[in-house]
């Protein structure tokens, strides 16, 4: 295992970091990852229940990874 872990983003955040820390996560633009979002939401899909799912299952990340962490985005 490569020590990857999933977390909100605490730099990268509009409303609770969930798209922030996808991207971190899968190494894309945010934008993107609101983008695909905003399109679920909008074309009768799970885009919101899904964000809603996700800021309350995500843990945010920990201060000390913050501090080891130099260029977070």
């Amino acid at each position: 295992m490569n020590g990857k872990r999933l977390y909100k983003s605490a730099t990268n955040r509009q409303i609770s970091g969930v798209c922030g820390g996808l991207a971190e996560y899968f190494e894309v633009d945010t934008t993107l990852v609101r983008l695909a979002f905003v399109l679920l939401a909008l074309l009768g899909g799970p885009g919101i229940i899904l964000y809603i799912a996700l800021a309350i299952a995500m843990p945010e990340r920990p201060r000390e990874e913050y501090k080891n962490k130099r260029d977070f985005a």
